[in-house]
C-alpha cells in the first residue's frame, strides 16, 4: 500500500520549491505546516473520485454511504452485481454508474490493475487510467495524488490551483491548462506537494485566514 509523505518529507519539499521558485517564498511563510490525507486508493478509491465528480461535498458523502450500505462494500464484483436502476435508487447518476461498472469490468479483467498502479511511473500510471471511460486527466492526476501520495504529480487543469499561481505571481491573467503545465517546470520532481501548497493558500485567502498583500 502507498505511504504517504511524512511531515519531513514535506517540510524538505517545500524548502526546495522555495530555493527554486521565488514566487513560493510568500506561499511558504503564509501557510501552516502541510499534512498528506492519503485516501484509499485501488478501485474503492477511483470510484469515490467518480461519484464525487461535479456534486458537492456534502451530497458525494450522502451519496457515498447509501452506496456502501446498499451494496454491503465497495468491490467491482459488489458494483457488477446490482444493474444500473438499482445504483440509481442508491443516488448514484445512470452515468456515474456506467463509469464504475465499466472500470470494475476492466479491473476483473486484468485490463487495469488499480491495487497495483504504485509499480508503473506516473506518465503510464496517467495513460492507464484515462484510457478508462470516465475517467479524465484530472481525474487521475488526483487519484495518483491523493491515493498513492506521488510527489510529482501535477494536476494543471484545475482551476483553483490555476488561480493560486496567479495570486503567487501577481499576474493579471490566469494562466490555462497549458500555461499551467509550463509554469510547473520548475517545481520538479516535487509539483504534488507545490500543489497541495497552493491549494492550502487558495482556501486560507478564500476563507478570510490570509490576506493577499495585492488586491487579486
Amino acid at each position: 500500500m502507498p505511504l504517504a509523505p511524512t511531515p519531513d518529507d514535506i517540510a524538505a519539499a517545500r524548502q526546495a520549491l522555495v530555493a527554486a521558485d521565488p514566487a513560493l517564498v510568500r506561499v511558504d511563510a503564509q501557510t501552516p505546516p502541510l499534512e498528506w490525507r492519503l485516501r484509499v486508493g485501488g478501485f474503492e478509491g477511483l470510484f469515490r473520485m467518480i461519484v464525487e465528480q461535479q456534486v458537492s461535498v456534502a451530497s458525494a458523502a450522502s451519496v457515498w454511504a447509501r452506496l456502501r450500505e446498499g451494496m454491503g462494500g465497495i468491490t467491482p464484483e459488489l458494483l457488477l452485481a446490482h444493474d444500473l436502476d438499482q445504483l440509481r435508487g442508491m443516488g448514484l447518476s445512470r452515468q456515474k454508474a456506467t463509469y464504475g461498472q465499466g472500470i470494475a469490468r476492466a479491473q476483473i479483467a486484468g485490463e487495469i490493475d488499480l491495487e497495483h498502479l504504485a509499480n508503473l511511473d506516473d506518465e503510464a500510471a496517467i495513460a492507464s487510467l484515462t484510457a478508462l471511460k470516465g475517467v479524465g486527466l484530472w481525474t487521475a492526476e488526483a487519484y495518483l495524488m491523493m491515493c498513492e501520495g506521488r510527489l510529482d504529480v501535477f494536476p494543471g487543469g484545475d482551476v483553483a490551483l490555476q488561480e493560486a499561481i496567479r495570486w503567487a505571481d501577481g499576474a493579471e491573467v490566469r494562466p490555462d491548462q497549458k500555461g499551467a503545465y509550463a509554469r510547473a517546470e520548475i517545481w520538479r520532481p516535487y509539483r504534488a506537494v507545490a500543489t497541495h501548497l497552493l491549494w492550502a493558500w487558495y482556501t486560507g485567502v478564500k476563507r478570510g485566514e490570509i490576506a493577499l498583500d495585492a488586491p487579486a
